[in-house]
């Protein structure tokens, strides 16, 4: 197997595999980045002399055809090669001779895997954004579209106060800009340039660190060398948390719609094409989307925990176990990516249904509203609240604010910020604005 390392002895055929593991497949998705760095990297070994002019041309022209090669999806690991760094060397190697080993010269594989998955990370980082910003916007309609349809809230599974659709759609609104926040505290961490610390000790070259930073577009760089290194696993387990936030809010959601889907609850409704049915049972509408997806962002969330442990008992410095986050975060990237895309697909399609309050079973949805007419009315709040308690075991409860069934949310007379009647939806969505602007 061709490795960069090599010494003139090669492992055994059983130990390839085992240390190799998943890292040619994983790899690919690294590859225009390989390139992108490695073309940083030879621009700034002609500025202090370590290739000339003539050369630095030469290995970027094959560079810039290589690259070409990645993008119209024409390039593979050939079946010996360890790596993508192995596979771009080789490539220039084997067109360039002497020259190509040259690109290697003031780095070690161990910045080269660094810098690749940073600019990785950040390209996905933006495409989490892009997605989150969709939903949200999707999410805002929704709350915007049916802010007067009532819901019954619960607590403790219980019926408990009155919501409406406008507030359920608009509390995951809201929650995605905290999520935001923290994605955009994980686009500061991987925004920063490892390239130059080498094995995590520096180089005796005279590297130019701030320029290969400007040419990479990072904030700065890792300054410390032994720091540099150790962002491995940091930068992942970052990334990581902020996906589960995410996962976190996905989940939640689509728990909700799992319920909401239930015929004794039978609040939202979704055409039969996105639903799934029974084998033995005809009349089946089963939510396997939602299921689906509130599964898989449970795996996401158990993604920062086994980085965590992957990482904890490692000293400074690098060590093998490192390449495995690979097979930690890339899955859940793309899991993410699938259930941010989905969640909005199936709610271009929700049906909301209207009329859930003409349900008797709701009745008691309204005694604190009750109570809190009676209290503004000038009964004390412990009378108020013990004459309805006892209307409630009497059976002989009733609302007085109007029939139930005929209710929207604004009848409710809910005014304080971020209630029934006062969403805020422009608040929330100016609140967005400044969370998603990181880049």
């Amino acid at each position: 197997m061709a490795t960069l390392w090599n010494k003139g002895t090669s492992a055994t055929e059983a130990v390839e595999r085992f240390t190799v593991g998943n890292d040619r497949v994983l790899d690919r998705r690294l590859a225009r980045y390989d390139v992108q760095g490695s073309l940083a990297h030879i621009r700034m070994l002609a500025q202090i002399g370590l290739l000339t002019e003539d050369e630095c041309a030469v290995l970027t022209a094959a560079l810039e055809r290589i690259a070409a090669r990645i993008e119209a999806g024409d390039f593979e690991l050939e079946p010996d090669v360890e790596d993508i760094h192995s596979q771009v060397e080789l490539l220039l190697t084997r067109e360039l001779g002497e020259l190509g080993g040259k690109i290697h010269s003031g780095r070690s594989r161990n910045d080269q895997v660094l810098v690749d998955i940073k600019l990785f990370l950040r390209d996905e980082l933006l495409a989490v954004r892009e997605e989150v910003l969709t939903l949200f916007r999707t999410l805002q309609a929704l709350s915007e579209q049916y802010k007067e349809v009532l819901l019954p809230g619960y607590t403790h599974m219980q019926v408990a106060m009155p919501s409406s659709f406008g507030l359920w759609f608009g509390a995951y609104a809201e929650a995605l800009v905290d999520d935001m926040n923290v994605l955009g505290g994980a686009w500061k961490v991987v925004d920063r340039n490892p390239l130059g610390s080498a094995a995590g000790y520096g180089n005796s070259f005279p590297l130019d660190r701030q320029m290969t930073t400007d040419l990479l577009h990072f904030a700065s760089p890792v300054y410390n060398s032994v720091a540099a290194q150790m962002q491995r696993g940091r930068t992942e387990r970052t990334v990581a948390s902020a996906l589960g936030g995410i996962a976190l809010t996905l989940n939640k959601f689509a728990a909700d719609c799992c319920l909401y889907m239930c015929p004794n609850f039978g609040f939202i409704h979704f055409p039969d094409e996105l639903t799934t049915g029974s084998s033995i049972m005809p009349h089946k509408k089963n939510p396997d989307v939602w299921e689906i997806l509130r599964g898989k962002c449970n795996r996401i969330l158990s993604c920062e925990n086994e980085i965590a442990l992957l990482c904890s008992n490692m000293p400074h410095g690098y060590h093998r176990d490192a390449q495995l986050l690979k097979d930690i975060l890339f899955p859940a990237l793309e899991d993410l990516h699938a259930c941010l895309q989905m969640c909005d697909y199936m709610l271009a399609h929700i049906e909301v249904r209207t009329d859930i309050l003409d349900n008797p079973l709701y009745d008691y949805l309204f005694t604190v509203e009750e109570v809190n007419r009676r209290t503004l009315a000038g009964v004390p709040f412990r009378d108020a609240y013990r004459q309805v308690g006892i209307e409630v075991n009497e059976g002989r409860f009733r609302y007085s604010g109007g029939e139930t069934k005929d209710l929207k949310a604004s009848d409710l007379g809910h005014t304080h910020l971020g209630s029934l009647g006062n969403l805020c939806n422009d608040k929330i969505a100016a609140l967005m604005d400044a969370a998603s602007k990181w880049k």
